[in-house]
């Protein structure tokens, strides 16, 4: 009889066995389509201690052991004021997942959660910079982040209905204050629903949201009137109507058609459809 397995490897054998369709299949696809990983990579996978960010480690663990491509991986979380059992709960499932993580504190919550306006979005830079920061100091060129499928939907329907842009989430980019260093995000075609069956079946907690932000404002509605909570709910609503709204959104970020645009924003310099609009037209083009 062969050796039972301890809990670890049961939870990597099921990424590559009962969720390969869900989860390491469209994995393995972003990587490749959207060339994410290259020979030499030395890339810092950020935990944050949710559910996206241990799954992504424990996919980047499983690429590096199966692909051809050498490169090497570290991991890393900040700290940036969680309480005690936030804390606690991230060591635990590092440990238990058998990620071999590095752990920095900031005061990144308390520098933003004293101002007034926008601390979210400071928030935000804060931790990106850090992130960056700590990463190129480990030799690191590449930071992977867990923004997952949803999240790009949401992210685009928020920058149109409430930023008055059409505005994606880019699977990769390039740091633009880190001068050599690049940002990817290796989730980009995995639903959040199958990071959650997943997450279920191995029996697996992570904290959710950490922010001392929103736990002071839980009580007064902060978490629910959250404008990406809305759009959740949006989408689920639409899907009752059409069940692929989100797949539908995905592939628009793909093929936008910039001759239809009235402007359009290219490497920060703003564009008008009069640029060239009197300039002779290909034979392709039709009114």
């Amino acid at each position: 009889m062969g050796r039972e397995l301890e809990r670890w490897q049961l939870v990597e054998r099921s990424i590559i066995r009962k969720y390969r369709k869900e989860l390491w299949n469209p994995f393995v696809a972003a990587v490749k389509r959207y060339e994410l990983v290259r020979e030499g990579d030395r890339i810092a996978v950020c935990i944050s201690g949710g559910k996206d960010s241990m799954l992504l480690a424990k996919l980047m663990q499983e690429l590096h052991r199966h692909s051809d491509v050498p490169f090497e991986l570290k991991f890393l979380s900040m700290d940036p004021g969680y309480n005690p059992e936030n804390r606690r709960r991230i060591e635990e499932n590092a440990a238990l997942l058998h990620v071999p993580l590095e752990i920095f504190e900031t005061d990144v919550f308390d520098v933003a959660n004293a101002v007034e306006k926008n601390p979210c979005y400071l928030c935000a830079r804060m931790r990106r910079g850090h992130l960056y920061s700590h990463a190129r100091a480990m030799g690191c060129n590449k930071i992977a982040l867990g923004h997952h499928f949803n999240d790009v939907i949401e992210t685009t329907l928020l920058g149109m209905f409430f930023g008055s842009q059409l505005q994606a989430m880019p699977p990769k980019l390039h740091s633009t204050n880190f001068e050599g260093m690049e940002l990817i995000r290796p989730l980009y075609c995995v639903h959040e629903d199958d990071i959650i069956a997943w997450a279920r079946y191995n029996g697996l907690e992570f904290i959710q949201c950490a922010c001392r932000f929103t736990e002071k404002n839980a009580a007064d509605g902060g978490i629910g009137a959250s404008k990406r909570r809305e759009m959740k709910e949006l989408l689920r609503a639409l899907r009752k109507e059409n069940p692929d709204i989100e797949k539908s959104v995905f592939h628009s970020i793909h093929a936008v058609c910039l001759d239809t645009m009235v402007g359009y924003k290219y490497r920060g310099v703003e564009h008008s459809f009069l640029d060239d609009y009197d300039s002779p037209r290909l034979p392709s083009s039709r009114s």
